[in-house]
């Protein structure tokens, strides 16, 4: 993309400009690691799911500037529109090509659905609306059925090629953690894992399950201060300090010899154990823990909906899908168990209570004679003590 050197020629609004340092990537999820309020996010991300808009509001920058389009129509995804709502500007389809003509850091302007640099015009892109974004959500969910049946052929085609190692045994790698007889909770850093994690605070002190971080899961277990037993991936979000944090690290690898995260883990130098398994890394995680004995599995921040499979916008979510098959009653959705072990008592219950009570005394006093002699013994023994003291100080 040439850059060319030239003004505009209308009059912009002071509120359209945008001016900020660039940060930019191709991975969303590895840019927001660095990204900081204020600073321009330039990403190239095709459909962006509500986990990465998310993360993106987390960081607070003051524009995003998307080299794809961030709302294809194919399905209804929200984070668009997250983005768009929370003031957030939001410029699409500026091309691939503004990626290479950044370089980290420098300064950056927004001007309307324009990208400059000083004076050098970088793109032009497409400013997206929250209004607009809303109405293109409701067509995307009427025309879903394209979609899902693309979505059942890849599965059935999945199953044609892959579900004899989908449903074969699976030879498992040494481990400390035992499984046997206990419930394993597999953490992904996906939708709602926050809230997931608070809630299940009760459960977790009463069941003590094995904590199993899928990558960046076990950032999401430190931050709320439980350490993993077991963080399996590709490790490619995980923090050194939850690499040292004495968790079993298990590098996801997959039959046909491909294993992504190895040259990570071998640069940062730590022990490891390899577990052969096809599917996502979400998937093997949850495999790990039925093979190994647990006796529930509870999953927080994993994909459950139709909309969360289609976010992730790989083939591989057909194995995910035959995994949920194999695991059965096995695994349930964290939000199910927070249900059953929500904290009963209520402030307003508590206060009921304390009501209840303070009723209760007042009633026993007007009715019982031996409460009403000792009261007034204490009462007269009260004033004669004041008496006294007040007679002392007089004198």
């Amino acid at each position: 993309m040439a850059i060319e050197q030239f003004e505009p020629e209308f009059e912009i609004d002071p509120g359209d400009v945008v001016i900020g340092p660039a940060r930019a990537d191709r991975r969303t999820k590895d840019l927001v690691k660095r990204l900081c309020p204020g600073d321009i996010a330039v990403i190239d991300h095709a459909d962006i799911d509500r986990v990465a808009a998310e993360n993106l509001i987390r960081a607070a920058p003051s524009a995003v500037v998307n080299a794809a389009t961030s709302f294809t129509g194919r399905y209804p995804h929200v984070g668009p529109l997250l983005i768009a709502e929370a003031g957030i500007p939001l410029v699409d389809d500026v091309g691939p090509e503004i990626l290479d003509l950044i370089d980290e850091g420098e300064e950056i302007r927004l001007v309307g659905n324009d990208l400059w640099r000083g004076d050098a015009f970088l793109a032009a892109g497409q400013r997206q609306e929250a209004g607009d974004l809303a109405r293109r959500m409701i067509r995307a969910r009427a025309d879903m059925g394209a979609e899902l049946e693309a979505f059942a052929v890849n599965t059935l085609e999945w199953i044609r090629r892959e579900a004899k190692l989908t449903f074969e045994p699976l030879v498992l790698p040494p481990i400390r953690a035992d499984f046997r007889g206990r419930h394993a909770l597999v953490v992904v850093r996906g939708h709602d894992y926050r809230s997931d994690l608070g809630a299940l605070r009760p459960y977790i002190r009463e069941f003590q399950p094995v904590l199993v971080a899928v990558d960046g899961g076990a950032d999401a277990l430190l931050e709320v201060g439980l350490r993993p037993d077991i963080i399996i991936g590709d490790f490619d979000s995980v923090s050194e300090e939850a690499l040292a944090c004495g968790a079993d690290l298990v590098h996801h690898v997959h039959p046909d010899g491909r294993a992504p995260g190895r040259e990570e883990l071998m640069r940062f130098g730590v022990s490891y154990v390899e577990f052969v398994a096809e599917g996502t890394s979400e998937d093997v995680a949850m495999l790990l823990s039925a093979e190994a004995g647990a006796e529930l599995i509870v999953a927080v921040g994993t994909h459950a909906s139709m909309v969360e499979f289609l976010d992730k916008g790989r083939a591989g979510m057909a194995s995910t899908f035959l995994t949920r098959l194999r695991l059965g009653p096995l695994l349930v959705d964290a939000k199910g168990v927070n249900r059953l072990y929500e904290t009963r008592l209520r402030t307003r219950d508590l206060a009921l209570l304390i009501g209840a009570a303070v009723l209760a005394m007042l009633v026993v006093t007007v009715v019982s004679e031996p409460l009403h002699v000792f009261l007034s013994g204490l009462w007269v023994v009260i004033r004669d003590g004041w008496l006294r003291i007040a007679d002392t100080v007089a004198g």
